[in-house]
């Protein structure tokens, strides 16, 4: 039994892999004796060499060596060991490199370059999923055959210290270990003391087979300081003095038989800014290095050197330390390093490696037998099989050797060409939960456009039709089919699937939320083409003419869309947002133009025609004794000016915004380099944070900071200005202690800390700030209705959320919130109430400011620009919500602020926003008439006066300031009055309810489009070339927003929870 194991275990007796783990099945004994050729397993059960010893073509390769040792640097760079970094701070890691016993690689990693994945790449030879980045921050145990098991399984004794990541990954496979938190940043020092100090009673130690030592110390300087800092030297310098200890005592408890291997590597790079995660050259290049005495002394002078797959490493240590090879692994053998041995033991590890990458290809693959890889391995194995035979021969020439080399070039080519197909195809997609996830997204927004009509009316009125499809007939039938396509589904899917590893409850909820939601869209539909088979008995011509804003926001919404199908305008997201918002400046400026000098002088005839229309309402209300001339040219004129032109230094002021806005834009550009074409390229940013020019930052800062001060202090109450006076000195503290800034008596030689007191002191104020606009929040909701308690509540809210964004950002970020505040306020005062703007118009536009502003940042759609050092701001250790929260609000500052603006402006408009029958002049004519003709006597009056006035209007061709013809606003007066919606005492608070749920209506439509189009198409592009690089981490971005969006949307409903109870009224 245990013959026929051996045998049908490899090619040349060694081709079995011990992967039993949960939810594989080993491969049958038949099943590998059909994949043998005959002649290859004749030869290997002959059991005798060409010198009559026994033959170990049955028995797993011997190991090549007796330790090893990997020390894992997080964060290192191939130019910090290769390039002058190197040979500055690392002199003895250096000189193994030019001229010891190693050999040294540059390891291509592939993205997310986070640690994780990288870890999971390193010891299994797999690619792992995108979704490892989410995973990272509680990393599950590794249930896939990996390299560390393989060694548990096999006897081999494991000690590790370091990133406690290792110790999730892999529980109890370690016989000692000792982890250190990964994500606490602020620590460079203590969290690799905490591992070097175990190394001299290990090395001493003699009850080891395998020590990994995993350092984040230089991992935090990046993130902290970036690549450039003065840390990083210190840090290698320590490092080199590491891994020369390290060496020695190899060497020195080296016995004859076996020799000793070190092998020092990193899990990923680190970009210009210090992060990591993207698909850079700095992030995916990483040195590789092994070290060992049974290595050939370099003669040579290194040149520049090859690059190897970071998958490659597990097949390599594998064979190394007498291992099967990981089930999975899509790596190489790294050649040289077991390359020092027999040509018959060298042919032994590359055929072995090959069947295993070609069983791989198999089981991945249908066509299997026409891919390159699987052609040249085949040719080399029925090489090999003559090679066999000369050898068994006992031909000890040297067309024995120079076909041996043959043989081996082949099998070397097939093993590239193996692993480059498999790294392209061994990723296998859920497609059925995919799709599931697809239907409900875009069900959801199917309802979303359907519901537009209602829910942007004066009503503002957002019903799903879902009660009736729940008891229809269509509604059961669905589910049946969905269910039986689920069960036939998940009964014939070979490989696991997520929805449908779900229990049986879930599965049915989710059918029904389908069927439910399709009903409803099927209800709605059905609704529109009934309403519009009953036209309105006295039909009137509506406006169709759109603005230039209009245009521009349908068309930027839908260009934007489509970019999101191509990888490089994904890559380059930003500037599609940075063209948006100058044009959006420029159509903006062309309006206030318009307004100001076009009609600046009102027609004489218009005046007349218009006087004419009061009037003739006025006849019919002399019984109230309305005076609606004086009413009339008071609240006429007032609407003029605001909508016409602006009179005095303001126009000017107005006229110019635009292009303030566009030159504060610029600048913001040159702030931050991002993206990926050009994110290499110096920015200021850059410049300022360099360490000759603290001074300048400094002097940025401050002025930042009162900037923020001022823009902000206008609209808070006393106290609350206190404590963001306060709370604005501790941020510059805190910047100071960390060593960002100093103060104008501060050293540069100064010690720095950690700042854990000054960020506490502005988390108090911080909080103090929110409580308070909280508090009046409450007060306005639950106890009295004052609707100017609730808009100090919210001003104070947004305070509080500013003070935190200056905290959280870095120092030379500062002035993107300044700029933030800036523009805010200059559209509010001179740009929206001027042009009488709408709800939808400026919520649109707020959403557009604040995607630009999350690229103003320095965010990308690359991981690597996420600040994760914003997440541990005032904390003295690793806690996962907080530092979560910290982490996501200081990366969508932008949109964030932005959308919290929008609540707070609309929620303090009087009555310039909401629907358009606020700002038309109807709407005006019906503001103030209609409640004293509300009364019973005269109700059967209203009718025929409106008809009249329709009448009068139609026979005019007449513009009111620039807006469509005066006819076509007719149907809206008329709305306005027979509805009643301004009839009511509550008049002024319902508009404000409606321009605030149109706001939260036009805001989650507008996240719902791009995320729910982005799906499809991502699902559809699941295969392209890019798919890790570039699109999957898009849609990680897009997925965090639409939850922020979410939070958003909830805080925007709650602040118009009584909106449905006062239309009522």
């Amino acid at each position: 039994m245990d013959q026929a194991l051996f045998i049908s275990e490899g090619l040349e007796g060694e081709i079995g892999l011990k992967w039993m783990i949960k939810g594989c099945q080993a491969v049958s004994v038949s099943h590998v004796l059909k994949q043998c050729p005959l002649h290859l397993l004749l030869s290997s059960r002959l059991g005798e060499g060409p010198a009559g010893a026994v033959s170990n073509w049955t028995k797993i390769p011997p190991p090549l060596f007796k330790k090893v040792v990997i020390v894992l640097i997080d964060s290192l760079r191939d130019d910090f060991l290769f390039g002058p970094k190197g040979k500055q701070f690392m002199p003895y890691t250096a000189q193994a490199v030019e001229k010891g016993t190693s050999y040294s690689f540059i390891a291509e990693a592939k993205p997310p370059t986070v640690t994780m994945p990288r870890i999971k790449a390193l010891m299994t030879g797999s690619i792992p999923g995108f979704i490892d980045v989410i995973m990272n921050l509680n990393s599950p145990a590794l249930l896939d055959d990996n390299l560390i098991w393989q060694a548990k399984t096999s006897g081999k004794r494991i000690i590790f210290y370091g990133d406690d990541t290792w110790i999730k990954l892999f529980p109890k496979y370690f016989v000692e270990y000792d982890g250190t938190t990964s994500f606490f940043v602020s620590d460079f020092t203590e969290v690799d003391n905490n591992v070097t100090r175990h190394l001299d009673r290990v090395l001493k130690r003699e009850d080891w087979d395998l020590l990994i030592l995993h350092y984040l110390g230089l991992d935090h300087i990046g993130h902290l300081t970036g690549p450039n800092s003065p840390l990083v030297g210190l840090k290698l310098s320590e490092m080199d003095n590491i891994l020369k200890k390290i060496h020695i005592s190899l060497i020195s408890k080296e016995e004859a038989s076996l020799p000793n291997l070190l092998v020092v590597c990193g899990d990923h790079g680190m970009s210009e800014t210090g992060s990591h995660g993207g698909s850079s050259e700095g992030e995916v290049r990483t040195p590789l290095l092994f070290i060992s005495s049974a290595f050939e002394k370099r003669s040579d002078p290194l040149t520049q050197p090859e690059l190897v797959q970071q998958t490659d490493l597990a097949s390599t240590l594998a064979v190394g330390l007498g291992l099967p090879i990981p089930r999975n692994s899509v790596g190489k053998l790294i050649w040289p390093v077991v390359g020092g041995k027999t040509m018959r033991e060298q042919l032994r590890f590359v055929h072995l490696n090959g069947f295993q990458l070609s069983r791989l290809l198999q089981e991945n693959t249908p066509a299997y037998e026409k891919d390159p890889g699987y052609e040249h391995f085949k040719i080399a194995e029925k090489s090999h099989g003559n090679w066999i035979k000369l050898y068994l021969e006992g031909n000890n020439s040297e067309i024995l050797l120079n076909f041996g080399k043959k043989v081996l070039k082949q099998y070397l080519e097939a093993l590239k060409t193996l692993s480059s197909s498999l790294s392209k195809q061994v990723a296998q997609y859920d497609v059925y939960s995919m799709l599931v996830g697809a239907v409900i997204i875009m069900e959801v927004l199917l309802l979303l456009l359907l519901s537009i009509p209602k829910a942007l009316s004066s009503r503002a009125e957002f019903e799903v039709p879902l009660s009736p499809p729940l008891f229809s007939l269509l509604f059961y039938l669905m589910c049946l089919v969905l269910c039986a396509v689920h069960v036939i589904v998940c009964t014939s899917a070979e490989s696991l699937c997520y929805f449908c590893s779900l229990s049986w409850l879930t599965a049915v909820g989710v059918m029904m939320l389908i069927s439910v939601l399709m009903c409803g869209i099927l209800s709605t539909i059905a609704r529109v083409f009934e309403n519009s088979r009953f036209p309105l008995k006295n039909p009137v011509v509506s406006s169709s003419n759109w603005s230039e804003i209009d245009l521009l926001i349908v068309t930027g919404t839908l260009v934007h869309v489509l970019s999101l199908g191509a990888s490089s305008f994904i890559e380059e997201e930003h500037q599609t947002w940075y063209f948006l918002i100058n044009t959006l400046c420029l159509v903006l400026c062309q309006e206030l133009c318009r307004n100001n000098f076009l009609l600046k002088e009102w027609d004489p005839q218009h005046s007349t025609t218009v006087k004419q229309n009061f009037d003739r309402i006025g006849e019919v209300s002399e019984c109230k004794n309305i005076d609606i001339l004086a009413t009339s040219n008071s609240k006429l004129g007032k609407t003029t000016s605001s909508a016409g032109f602006i009179k005095g230094s303001d126009k000017w002021i107005s006229l110019a915004s635009p292009w303030i806005i566009l030159i504060c834009c610029r600048l913001l550009r040159s702030l931050n380099q991002t993206g990926v074409q050009w994110a290499h390229r110096p920015d200021f940013g850059h410049w300022l944070t360099s360490s000759e020019h603290k001074s300048e930052l400094s002097f940025l800062a401050a002025v930042s900071l009162l900037m923020v001060f001022f823009l902000v202090q206008r609209r808070c109450s006393l106290v609350s200005k206190i404590a963001m006076a306060l709370g604005l000195l501790g941020v510059y503290s805190y910047r100071a202690a960390i060593g960002n800034v100093v103060f104008p008596w501060q050293h540069d030689s100064q010690d720095i800390s950690k700042g854990i007191t000054e960020a506490r002191f502005v988390y108090v104020f911080v909080l103090g700030i929110v409580f308070t606009g909280t508090k009046d929040i409450l007060k306005s909701q639950v106890i009295s209705a004052d609707s100017s308690v609730k808009n100090t509540g919210l001003w104070e809210v947004y305070s509080g959320l500013v003070l935190l964004a200056a905290l959280l950002f870095r120092p030379h970020n500062l002035p993107v919130l300044v700029f933030c505040l800036l523009i805010q306020t200059i559209m509010t005062k001179y740009i929206w109430r001027p042009l009488n703007c709408d709800a939808t118009q400026i919520t649109i536009m707020h959403y557009w400011f604040g995607q630009a502003f999350f690229y103003f940042q320095g965010n990308s759609n690359g991981l690597a620009t996420v600040d994760v050092t914003a997440g541990f701001v005032g904390l003295e250790s690793y806690v996962e919500i907080p530092a979560v929260f910290l982490t996501a609000f200081a990366t969508y500052a932008g949109p964030l602020l932005w959308a919290i603006h929008l609540l707070c402006y609309l929620s303090s408009e009087d009555s310039r926003m909401s629907t358009g029958f606020l700002t038309h002049p109807s709407a005006v004519l019906a503001e103030w008439v209609f409640p004293e003709l509300l009364s019973s006597a005269i109700l059967s009056k209203v009718h025929s006066i409106v008809q009249s006035i329709i009448e009068l209007l139609h026979l005019r061709e007449l513009t009111w300031t620039g807006k469509s013809d005066f006819s076509g606003n007719a149907h809206i007066f008329l709305r306005a009055v027979i509805l009643g919606s301004l009839a009511t005492e509550h008049t002024q608070t319902a508009k404000n309810s409606v321009a605030v749920s149109h706001g939260s209506f036009c805001y989650a439509l507008m996240r719902s489009i791009p995320v729910a189009i982005y799906i499809v198409l991502v699902t559809g592009l699941r295969y392209h070339l890019f798919i890790w690089s570039v699109f999957s981490p898009k849609l990680l971005y897009e997925g965090v927003h639409v939850f922020i969006t979410t939070a958003i949307c909830l805080f925007f409903t709650a602040m118009d929870q009584n909106h449905s109870h006062k239309v009522q009224d």
